[in-house]
């Protein structure tokens, strides 16, 4: 096999955006919803051969748009992943990853002062360019100081919180999680918010439905493309689900939680084909890390039939579940072996918003609009997919039908050469 070095695929990469960009921008700009997952699994998806039936709206989206099953987190964790979603950078250039021995920025705990670098560019400040109104809803984790808050990176909007919904804590000692509307703090998880660890009940999966549902609402009637960063959740232990969705699923209370989103999921796109604009908005759902099979059984996922999970570099902890969905410009019922990360939906969505890449630094993500929209299947065969654990690489995967796995014990110059 012969292999690609590093430079030539970034170089391709940036060459194949330019080009995108400059046809799509001929056009409307679409509306960008992107649905990031908390700890879901690879294996949880009835279409990716979960058998427990949770998942008929996320199947059908699948079969309706495109399935990837070869798509990669950048870190098997929460905060490396979700920052390396937003500025198309590994964990280790924008300053967030783990390692055994310590967290640097990665954890975002009430104890961490840290979040993410002001020199970041971050997706929503690079869509402004374009005119769209951000909102995220949902789960932060880049940072729960002032400055480090959605309202002070790109997104005109935020409800959710800074962290994972932890607790509940002795407020005298340490406080319970804020939650947010835009800057105010309205509340803290388990006394405004409630969320009952005895039954799992919690109603917070409804309130970020209905907070999306209202975003698109109103940007659609201002005529405003908008991107939405639905970061649900759920399924991340503790896990939860509202009242109607408990004991649904035979799964327990981790299946509840995957029914609910999944039915948040049926209704957002129901959403946008009675508006008239699915045609203009690109879909996409992914997860940021594979299955905490340390919560397992009872509150965590699958990761079908790879090894491990989450805070592993195994292929459990480092594959997601992913669907891309635009009906009119993504063929139905397609499934793409093309490896893919994480980091190239901020890539992807700029050349889709008709915007250029920043060209100051250096970006980890790749432009798939020619997988998406043409249904390539060897535009980047060659592509690294890195698996990082903290500051230290594990391995790296190459190519999109086998696993060649290249151990950082071999020098860089024997993996830019191929030897």
């Amino acid at each position: 096999m012969r292999l690609v070095s590093l430079p030539n695929l970034v170089l391709l990469s940036v060459t194949i955006c330019c080009s995108l960009t400059e046809t799509l921008s001929n056009g409307t700009s679409p509306n960008i919803i992107i649905m990031l997952m908390d700890d879901m699994g690879w294996g949880d998806l009835g279409v990716l051969g979960q058998p427990s039936k949770e998942t008929p709206n996320l199947d059908a989206m699948a079969a309706q748009g495109m399935l990837l099953t070869n798509f990669y987190t950048a870190n098997p964790l929460c905060s490396p992943s979700r920052a390396a979603l937003l500025t198309g950078r590994l964990p280790v250039r924008n300053g967030f990853y783990t390692t055994n021995a310590h967290a640097r920025n990665a954890y975002t705990p009430q104890e961490i002062v840290g979040g993410i670098s002001k020199d970041e560019i971050l997706l929503p400040e690079m869509l402004k360019k374009k005119g769209y109104v951000s909102k995220i809803v949902g789960k932060w984790h880049l940072g729960h100081r002032p400055q480090y808050l959605p309202l002070e990176h790109g997104f005109d909007e935020w409800f959710g919180s800074p962290n994972c919904h932890f607790g509940p804590y002795n407020g005298s000692v340490r406080p319970n999680i804020p939650v947010y509307n835009n800057s105010e703090m309205i509340g803290r998880y388990f006394e405004d918010f409630k969320i009952d660890l005895r039954t799992g009940e919690s109603n917070l999966t409804q309130m970020y439905l209905m907070e999306g549902i209202d975003f698109i609402r109103r940007q659609t009637d201002a005529k405003q493309p908008f991107f939405l960063y639905w970061a649900a959740d759920a399924t991340h232990a503790p896990v939860y689900a509202s009242k109607s969705f408990l004991g649904k699923s035979q799964r327990g209370r981790y299946g509840d939680a995957v029914m609910e989103l999944d039915y948040s999921v049926g209704q957002i796109l129901s959403l946008l084909q009675s508006l008239g604009i699915e045609k203009n908005t690109f879909v996409f759902f992914t997860s940021d890390n594979g299955a905490a099979l340390i919560s397992s059984p009872h509150e965590g996922g699958s990761n079908g039939p790879f090894l491990c999970g989450k805070q592993t570099t195994f292929e459990g902890g480092m594959r997601e579940p992913a669907i891309a969905w635009w009906p009119g410009h993504i063929k139905d019922g397609t499934v793409s072996l093309q490896p893919a990360n994480v980091m190239d939906l901020f890539t992807t969505s700029l050349a889709l918003a008709g915007i250029s890449p920043p060209d100051d630094r250096t970006l980890d993500g790749m432009d798939l609009t020619a997988v998406l929209l043409n249904g390539s299947h060897k535009l980047h065969n060659s592509r690294p997919i890195f698996f990082y654990r903290g500051n230290e690489m594990m391995a790296v995967r190459l190519g999109p039908y086998k696993a060649h796995y290249w151990t950082w014990s071999n020098s860089w110059e024997e993996f830019q050469h191929g030897r």
